[in-house]
């Protein structure tokens, strides 16, 4: 499927909502952007869980989208974020998302995350079902 990010806030408007820019965008890789600012921080002034989360769903459907074909729908059916450590106010959260197995009912996405200074703060591992398939 042909994804670019203004089909992507059709498609998913809490993309834009949250503010997520996606500057690449390939079957082997997504990498989606999300500024730290205050409506989305937690007390300590870190990016809450929630838009961690968030970032991270976001990228690896659209990682998944990028991988089958157009008409096909998805959903997530679990996802595990491991966070290790805070993406901080003022800096920008860069989601990567790696198809890991593309089967064809179910497929693994992982999903690091960022933070400006390139240190990775947390890692998401989705499992996806291609809905449809057989």
């Amino acid at each position: 499927m042909e994804l670019t990010q203004e089909r992507i806030y059709e498609m998913a408007p809490y993309a834009k909502t949250l503010g997520i820019e996606f500057t690449e965008l390939t079957p082997e890789s997504v990498r989606a952007l999300l500024v730290v600012r205050p409506e989305l921080s937690t007390l300590g002034g870190g990016l809450h869980g929630g838009a961690v989360m968030s970032l991270s769903d976001l990228a690896g459907a659209v990682c998944l989208g990028l991988n089958i074909e157009e008409g096909t729908g998805w959903t997530t059916v679990e996802s595990t974020t491991y966070f290790l450590r805070p993406v901080r106010k003022d800096e920008i959260a860069a989601a990567v998302a790696k198809p890991v197995k593309l089967g064809r009912v179910l497929v693994n996405v992982e999903i690091d995350l960022f933070d400006s200074a390139d240190k990775h703060c947390a890692r998401t591992s989705q499992v996806l079902q291609i809905l449809g398939a057989s």
